[in-house]
């Protein structure tokens, strides 16, 4: 499964909030949804959002096995 959880390490890395990624680069309430219950979205976004937080694609997703937690 793909999990999200580097892209909110790399917001806080990078200290940008969840308001500023709507409010200033124009990324949907929705969207943001779909990042915290870790379901898919195109690679059009992931591109979108390594652009806006200048990072690589490991920075966003990981990939991670059935049945086990990412370990932080």
């Amino acid at each position: 499964m793909i999990s999200y959880e580097p892209f909110y390490k790399t917001l806080k890395n990078k200290n940008i909030s969840t308001y500023k990624l709507v409010n200033q680069y124009g990324i949907s309430r929705s969207l943001l949804d779909r990042l915290k219950h870790n379901k898919p979205i195109s690679t059009v976004t992931l591109d979108d959002l390594c652009k806006i937080l200048s990072c690589r694609v490991e920075d966003v997703i990981v990939f991670v096995e059935e049945g086990q937690e990412e370990q932080s």
